[in-house]
């Protein structure tokens, strides 16, 4: 390999592993999010609040499209991130709620 084409290579692989320690941190956000929304529907389930609160995903999508807006990101690709995010929140909290009403206290605080 030519000493420019090494540099090149050097300098992809410098931010490939860039994108992965990203991609690490994303990971986390995503795992942590998913803890403090099973801490919610522990709260839910004791307090008698329902799972469904379209308020609050209206809330939430709304901020991610201003986000989207106010740095140059893909509203439409955030409101597709945020519907998976959220409907996997949802059955999360749902089983956690579920296994409330059956006696159950199987779900974990989150994975680790």
């Amino acid at each position: 390999m030519a000493a420019t084409e090494n540099d090149d290579h050097n300098g992809l692989a410098r931010m490939r592993a860039e994108l992965d320690g990203i991609d690490n941190r994303l990971l986390d956000a995503v795992r942590d999010r998913i803890e403090v929304c099973v801490r919610i529907a522990h709260y839910k389930r004791e307090h008698a609040v329902p799972m469904m609160q379209p308020h609050r995903i209206d809330a939430v999508q709304q901020r991610a499209a201003k986000y989207g807006a106010e740095n140059g990101v893909s509203q439409a690709f955030l409101s597709q991130l945020y519907d998976l995010i959220i409907g996997e929140t949802c059955r999360v909290e749902t089983l956690v709620i579920d296994e409330g009403r059956q006696g159950g206290e199987t779900v974990a605080e989150g994975p680790r």
